[in-house]
């Protein structure tokens, strides 16, 4: 549920026509105001909304830009651009030792778990997808935009985005706990 609340801005904002890119970024960016202040009223760690503070930043320059200047010639590149916001975010919290993902992981992790090397070793490698994906993601929206790609491919492209390291996310996160659940077991079994 927390990469959801996270995500649903950029997926709105992915499935709005682009002929309503203007009013695509102003939705993406109320409900990204509207997730944070959830997030903050609920007293969220800062760490759990590193995705929603990029949102608000992101939203916020791209509804100026789209009102301000609706001809603009980036209009065509703000999926990539987009993609490629959510790429830096999740590449800056890798370079600082503080995956995005660790803290809404941490959301639904008891604290006792947060330091061991395989809860933070999960999360490296599940932001690391997520990174990736962003990238690749950008890359192929960038020639989405220079190509004149049809909306139907730049929506494809920027949904796989998403899902691709959801789908993983989920996978992996259910791998590693039932590896977990499977040593524990042998343990308790080898005391006996």
């Amino acid at each position: 549920m927390s990469y959801l609340l996270a995500f649903a801005p950029w997926i709105v904002y992915a499935v709005i026509p682009a002929s309503q890119w203007r009013w695509g970024a102003l939705t993406a960016l109320v409900l990204t105001a509207a997730t944070l202040a959830w997030s903050i009223a609920r007293r969220r760690p800062l760490g759990s909304m590193i995705i929603q503070l990029g949102s608000v930043a992101f939203f916020a320059a791209a509804t100026a830009l789209a009102f301000l200047d609706p001809h603009t010639g980036l209009h065509p590149y703000l999926p990539a651009l987009s993609n490629g916001w959510l790429a830096v975010i999740s590449w800056f919290s890798l370079a600082i030792r503080q995956p995005f993902t660790m803290g809404i992981a941490r959301l639904d992790t008891p604290r006792e778990v947060w330091h061991q090397p395989l809860f933070i070793r999960t999360n490296v490698v599940v932001t690391l997808v997520w990174a990736i994906a962003f990238t690749l993601g950008a890359a192929a929206l960038a020639g989405c935009g220079a190509f004149g790609a049809s909306s139907t491919a730049v929506v494809t492209v920027q949904v796989a985005s998403f899902v691709i390291p959801i789908v993983f996310t989920i996978r992996y996160v259910a791998a590693v706990q039932r590896r977990v659940a499977q040593l524990r077991s042998q343990a308790g079994a080898a005391q006996r």
